[in-house]
C-alpha cells in the first residue's frame, strides 16, 4: 500500500468506485440506485401533473422540482428510527432534501417543464458517508431518464435541462486534504465540506466548516482544487448512465 494511500487503499484524489442501476424502480418515470462505495441510495423521480398551490395563488408560470430525502432504518449499524415514529421530519433530512432541490432546480428551466411537478425521492438503503452527495448525484440521472420518457410520451418537446450537476465531498483529514471522504474520514474530519458545481464549472452550492479547527486559504484552495477534478468525473459518469 502507498504510504500515500488511505484506509480503504484509494489515494486522497480518489473518488470510490460508483454504480449506476437505472430503472430500479418501474412504476417510476425515472429511477437509479447509485452504488457510491459502501454508499447506496435509490433515487426516483415521479410526475404530478399539476403545481404547488403557491405558484397558482402567485400566479407563477412554469413546473417545479421538489425533493424527499430519507434514510432507512437499516441504512446505519443503529437502527435509524423513521420520521413518522417522531410525528415530525428530522432536522437533518430537511435540510438535505431541500438541498437537492435547489441544487436541480438551479440547472433546470421551470418554464420549459410547464405546469407539472416532479418529485424526487432519495432513499438511504446504506449509509458510509457522502448520502447528500450520492443523492443529488443521482438525482439528476433519474431526473435526466425522467425528461426522456416525458419527451417520448410528447409532454414535452425537448429536455428542461441546462446544464449538468453533480456533488461530492472534500476535506482535511489527519491533516491531509482529501476527496469523497467514506464515514470514518468524514468523522474525524478537521474540515468538512459538500461541493455542489453544475457542468458549467460553477458552483451552486458550498457548505464548509471546521470541526473544532480552522483552515486556510491554501487548504480551501486545495480542497476546491480536489473537489473540482471529483465532479468534473462525476459528470461524465452520469452522462454514460443517462445514455447521452
Amino acid at each position: 500500500m502507498s504510504a500515500s494511500s488511505r484506509a480503504d487503499g484509494r489515494l486522497p484524489n480518489q473518488l470510490r468506485p460508483i454504480r449506476f442501476q437505472n430503472n430500479i424502480a418501474p412504476h417510476a418515470a425515472g429511477s437509479t440506485l447509485i452504488e457510491w462505495g459502501n454508499t447506496r441510495v435509490i433515487c426516483a423521480v415521479t410526475v404530478d401533473e399539476a403545481v404547488p398551490r403557491w405558484m397558482k395563488d402567485q400566479k407563477v408560470s412554469g413546473g417545479w422540482i421538489s425533493a424527499e430525502y430519507s434514510m432507512l432504518p437499516y441504512s446505519t449499524l443503529d437502527r435509524k428510527a423513521r420520521d413518522i415514529s417522531k410525528l415530525k421530519l428530522d432536522g437533518r433530512s430537511q435540510e438535505i432534501q431541500r438541498l437537492i432541490g435547489r441544487s436541480l432546480r438551479a440547472v433546470i428551466d421551470l418554464e420549459r417543464l410547464g405546469p407539472r411537478t416532479l418529485w424526487i425521492d432519495c432513499d438511504v438503503l446504506q449509509a458510509d458517508g457522502g448520502t447528500r452527495t450520492a443523492s443529488i448525484t443521482g438525482a439528476y440521472v433519474a431526473l435526466g431518464l425522467a425528461f426522456r420518457k416525458l419527451e417520448a410520451e410528447g409532454k414535452i418537446t425537448a429536455s428542461p435541462l441546462s446544464a449538468g450537476v453533480a456533488a461530492v465531498s472534500v476535506g482535511v483529514f489527519e491533516q491531509r486534504p482529501l476527496l469523497d471522504l467514506n464515514y470514518l474520514e468524514d468523522r474525524d474530519a478537521a474540515v468538512d465540506m459538500n461541493l455542489v458545481m453544475n457542468s458549467h464549472g460553477q458552483f451552486i452550492e458550498l457548505q464548509a466548516a471546521g470541526e473544532e479547527a480552522t483552515f486556510s486559504d491554501t487548504e480551501l484552495a486545495n480542497l476546491l482544487t480536489l473537489g473540482r477534478a471529483g465532479i468534473q468525473q462525476l459528470l461524465v459518469m452520469q452522462q454514460a448512465a443517462i445514455g447521452l
